[in-house]
């Protein structure tokens, strides 16, 4: 009974990473399709900061929403619901004829992204078997290698065709919802119990001083990791084109080569996590890559990309660690700490992007990426972290406790 039990939870979680995979290969044609739609459009750098910022920051906003409530009130098939949106976000995006059409594309994008994150990762969790870091990342990994991909379709199937052949990837749209239609059945069938509640769903805890100082201290580590990301995703092509003077489909297989290095990072940090610790995790991969991205603005080409790779492969490992870190100090809130570390990722990556695309204008791509080279600095803020999350959690309970006896 034991073994199938496994069994049954492994081909959920192999389930959930192609569902995200599939949902975060649809997310990434939008910042991979920038070049193109720079020309197309006549876009300055600002503007495509403001694309990023209109679909992260939709993103940002629902999901602690979309979380919240489905720790309440499980949704099953909410999952395929956000695929449809998205859908609908990839073909208004094949074809937009003027800017604001553009921003309603990336807005639905979000809005599908904000759904389906949130309740997949409770998922992730539930079908963990204990093992929740290798479960995040397992799932994390899915959506890192679908955002790896994004920059590659896009190079072979919509550069020599145009901003029309977006429309194909509707086809990948239709196998996801599938998918996820038959993991929301699965959820449905085997862990509502009245309909409103996950079966063997903790009861909340009330929130104590010292788990929100922790979690505003991993909000700020999310903050340096992802504004750094994000200058690499949305602007790294410009950044090659501008200083090395390479063509556009040589810069969308660099890209290509970073988010490859992202995915693997991803899947790396929660298992790591489960063995040594998540705070050492966190430690290592924001601090760790200081030395990296101090040096990647003066490089040569073959160094840049090696150094961006080492980037992707280390600072992504932080973020399955810091959200297992999270749902252990706030056990009862699946669903909201990761529409919270989700949502806050999205939405400060797209103020980020929007902000230094209005920089990359001012001042130049090349002085942006020197300024941003000391993000990872504010990861001597892991110093401040509990070295174990679940006891911050039970001085919480235990608070609750007595002041309800």
């Amino acid at each position: 009974m034991q073994d199938s039990t496994a069994k049954t939870s492994f081909r959920i979680l192999v389930a959930l990473s192609v569902g995200h995979l599939l949902n975060d290969l649809l997310q990434a044609l939008l910042p991979a399709l920038y070049p193109l739609l720079k020309d197309e459009f006549h876009l300055s750098f600002a503007q495509i900061g403001l694309i990023t910022f209109t679909n992260q920051l939709i993103a940002s906003l629902l999901q602690p929403v979309v979380g919240h409530y489905t720790d309440r009130r499980p949704q099953p098939y909410s999952l395929a619901v956000g695929m449809m949106l998205t859908l609908t976000g990839l073909l208004v995006l094949a074809f937009a004829h003027r800017f604001g059409l553009l921003l309603a594309a990336a807005a639905l994008v979000g809005m599908g992204s904000s759904i389906f994150h949130p309740e997949s990762s409770r998922l992730a969790r539930m079908a963990s078997g204990g093992r929740h870091g290798l479960a995040q990342s397992l799932f994390q990994t899915g959506g890192n290698f679908g955002s790896s991909l994004g920059p590659l379709l896009t190079l072979i199937v919509v550069l020599p065709r145009g901003q029309s052949a977006v429309a194909w990837f509707a086809f990948v749209a239709l196998a996801a919802l599938v998918l996820l239609a038959w993991i929301g059945r699965w959820y449905a069938t085997h862990h509502l119990g009245d309909g409103r509640r996950a079966v063997s769903q903790p009861a909340p805890v009330p929130v104590s001083s010292e788990v929100k100082r922790t979690v505003s201290v991993l909000l700020l580590l999310i903050f340096s990791k992802n504004v750094y990301l994000v200058s690499l995703s949305s602007y790294f092509m410009f950044f090659l084109i501008d200083r090395f003077h390479i063509s556009v489909p040589s810069a969308q297989l660099y890209l290509f080569a970073f988010l490859t290095a992202v995915a693997a990072g991803t899947f790396a940090g929660g298992p790591i996590g489960d063995r040594i610790g998540r705070k050492r995790v966190i430690w290592v991969s924001i601090l760790g890559v200081l030395p990296f991205t101090l040096l990647l603005p003066y490089a040569s080409l073959f160094w840049t990309a090696a150094l961006a790779v080492a980037i992707g492969l280390v600072l992504a490992s932080a973020f399955s660690a810091i959200v297992v870190y999270a749902q252990e100090l706030m056990p009862g809130r699946v669903g909201f700490v990761a529409g919270l570390f989700f949502g806050f990722a999205f939405g400060i990556a797209g103020i980020g992007a929007a902000v230094i695309g209005k920089l990359a204008d001012w001042y130049g791509i090349a002085t942006v990426y020197r300024a941003c080279a000391f993000l990872p600095a504010i990861g001597l803020l892991t110093v401040l972290l509990p070295d174990r999350p679940e006891l911050a959690h039970k001085r919480a309970a235990s608070s609750a406790s007595q002041a309800t006896s």
